[in-house]
């Protein structure tokens, strides 16, 4: 899996408004000098963000972003879905084997899919506010992964019963 610098850069961008955006906007100037990612390159991530709903944007003097959710709303995968294609293992196309090896699935491709899933699973369960405290990641994603698998479906009423 390859993770691009766009990823990398936004989730950057998002830790550093989640740790100097406390009641104020953050400027991409400010971000840039402190991360030492161009302000231009900044600028396009921003806009792919903005467009996810991310990020909200104030413009004039003091302007700059905010984040458009509080930081325990916001998962990592979000960001960098955001701006990237989807972070993928393999080579092929979906779960299907269109550019594996032949029209085949190659000796790794389960390996490779499962890691990937894996991955993508961490990262929707980690949140802004994990990184931005600088919790234990790990356990903060298996915390909320549990606590999501025994979350209870609401009873179905009569009505929803005869509509399914």
């Amino acid at each position: 899996m390859k993770l691009s610098t766009k990823g990398r850069y936004a989730v950057m961008a998002m830790v550093d408004i989640g740790q100097n955006g406390e009641g104020r906007t953050v400027s991409l100037a400010e971000i840039a000098g402190r991360q030492e990612i161009s302000q231009e390159y900044l600028e396009q991530l921003f806009v792919k963000l903005r467009k996810a709903g991310l990020v909200q944007s104030a413009r004039g003097p003091g302007g700059g972003y905010r984040l458009a959710h509080p930081a325990d709303d916001i998962v990592i995968y979000d960001v960098i879905a955001a701006v990237d294609e989807p972070m993928k293992m393999t080579r092929c196309e979906g779960d299907a084997v269109d550019g594996c090896v032949k029209g085949e699935r190659c000796c790794t491709h389960d390996l490779w899919s499962s890691i990937g899933r894996q991955v993508n699973t961490f990262l929707a369960n980690v949140t802004l506010d994990d990184v931005v405290n600088k919790r234990n990641l790990a356990l903060a994603a298996s915390i909320r992964q549990a606590k999501a698998r025994h979350v209870r479906k609401p009873q179905q009423t009569e009505a929803d019963a005869r509509i399914s």
